[in-house]
């Protein structure tokens, strides 16, 4: 990939394959999508690692994939006050469906999102249709992909009783099942196929299936990554009992089967776009609390979830679905180079760091330092008020380490307990995989406990040698800590008067 080629630079009419439409392009997906195919390079899925090579050394400025120019992306708005899609060549509010219609027509290559607004589903099928309407007046192909959901699968029961686990793949596409509220979903599907297969020289129709989309600034998972950042909750709830299978891709490896499809025109139609990972939601939000949140998690019902204002319907019923699926098609026939092919878990510090990125949730660091009685301790608390960071003195963070660790030590039996209890919830039926998960904590806390236990006594015995102070290495191991400690990692933090002098600014950082 390349950077994006300036609009000085561009033809009035974008070359052959170049010109992609993209509905709602302020959206999550919208967004995420079109950033990363204005970057792409045309017919580069389409190369070898030999002929991508071959290609830099006899470059020819006729031929756009010569030359690596990359696609031109226009397209809808969902809010017309939209602002910040520098990627984008023209962004449009449409106001009647005439006008959309000559836009579509300029386009070689239409993608139509419909996995965040259902309103977009209509919209969808009427511009297919449309444009099969218009099919004797084109010039050179059209391609049409429709981005579905893996939601028109959510009620498919497995085709083997004896290997249940067998997960779908693309040819198993005629037997799907949608779930009830994705429906209209399926009849798009279905119907935008059909219209590609009168004249597929003149106008192929393709659907991609998209699963849960992650990275970015997050869309289905934003509720989660929120909630861990924002810091306001012993733990984070996985709803049900959390064993449901999600199928996932980044969205960025989205743009990428895209683009593949695009420029491989594939025979078959349907194309499953979800990454290797076959994770749970309790795995999901367990790995996301840890990496970026209170490091815990608690079972509660599934009902409680429909209490939640900032969850809508659709995305309930995405966060419940259990589907086992493989993109056998997409390793087999595409050059695929991923970025995320073994899911969210493994790639989760990449994926905290776009999180926080992409929303502007880049930590606010200070250090103050004066003399006593300079009232630098009230303006660093009055700083922590107004931009809402942790106040961080050496006196608070030793008393709170000590508590801490006296708390690991002696109330370690209770806590086990209550784990116990949390996580044995609704296990009735797969009750050896519960205790199974409460021995591994146990293990981890037993490790814990005996670290807990040395560092208490080594505190107390430095402070009984030193008439109550604190040696200076246990000092700057409890103020690295407090620093590194995930609240002062997300919003940030203001130092008061620690470190003093210059060695212990260089210990500290």
């Amino acid at each position: 990939a390349t950077g994006r080629v300036p609009g000085w630079a561009m033809e009035e009419v974008a070359p052959r394959g170049r010109r992609i439409f993209l509905n709602h392009l302020d959206s999550y997906c919208g967004r995420s999508i079109g950033k990363c195919l204005s970057t792409s390079v045309v017919g580069a899925t389409l190369e070898s690692a030999e002929e991508e090579e071959e290609r830099e050394e006899n470059e020819s400025p006729d031929d756009p994939t010569s030359t690596g120019e990359t696609y031109e992306i226009v397209g809808t708005l969902s809010k017309p006050e939209s602002d910040d899609l520098q990627f984008a060549k023209e962004t449009y509010a449409v106001s009647s469906r005439e006008e959309l219609l000559s836009h579509l027509l300029e386009c070689d290559i239409v993608l139509y999102n419909i996995t965040e607004d259902a309103s977009q589903i209509e919209e969808a099928t009427w511009a297919a249709s449309a444009l099969h309407t218009e099919i004797e007046t084109f010039a050179k192909q059209k391609l049409f992909i429709l981005i579905s959901t893996i939601m028109t699968w959510a009620n498919t029961k497995p085709f083997d009783p004896e290997n249940p686990e067998s997960p779908f793949i693309e040819e198993d596409f005629r037997k799907r099942r949608s779930h009830p509220g994705f429906v209209d979903h399926l009849n798009a599907e279905k119907h935008i196929a059909k219209l590609g297969k009168t004249n597929k020289k003149k106008f192929s129709t393709y659907v991609v299936a998209s699963g849960h989309q992650y990275g970015a600034e997050e869309g289905l998972f934003h509720y989660f990554f929120k909630m861990c950042w924002l810091g306001e909750t012993p733990a984070i709830p996985v709803f049900g009992d959390g064993k449901n299978i999600i199928p996932t891709i980044h969205v960025r490896d989205l743009a990428i089967v895209l683009q593949n499809v695009a420029e491989h025109k594939p025979a078959f139609q349907y194309v499953l776009g979800v990454d290797a990972s076959m994770h749970t939601l309790r795995e999901l939000i367990k790995c996301i609390s840890k990496n970026i949140g209170p490091g815990k998690i608690e079972k509660v019902p599934k009902e409680n979830a429909f209490l939640s204002k900032e969850l809508t319907q659709m995305q309930l019923d995405m966060l419940f679905v259990n589907l086992r699926m493989e993109s056998l098609y997409l390793k087999e026939n595409f050059n695929i180079n991923w970025f995320a092919e073994t899911g969210l878990i493994d790639n989760i510090a990449q994926v905290v760091m776009e999180y926080k990125q992409a929303r502007g949730l880049l930590p606010l660091k200070v250090y103050i330092h004066g003399p006593p009685g300079s009232g630098k301790s009230t303006i660093a608390k009055e700083l922590c008020k107004h931009y809402k960071l942790h106040y961080v003195s050496t006196n608070d963070a030793i008393s709170e380490k000590i508590a801490e660790l006296e708390q690991i030590v002696t109330k370690e039996p209770v806590r086990v307990e209550s784990e116990v209890e949390v996580e044995g919830e609704g296990e009735r039926e797969g009750e050896g995989e519960g205790e199974k998960l409460v021995e591994e904590e146990e293990e981890e806390e037993g490790e814990n406990v005996e670290e807990a236990k040395e560092f208490l006594d080594a505190i107390k015995e430095s402070m009984q040698q030193n008439k109550g102070k604190l040696g200076d290495e246990y000092i700057l191991k409890i103020m690295k800590d407090k620093l590194m400690s995930m609240p002062c990692r997300n919003q940030g933090y203001v130092l008061d008067g620690f470190p003093e002098i210059y060695e212990e600014a260089m210990e500290l950082f």
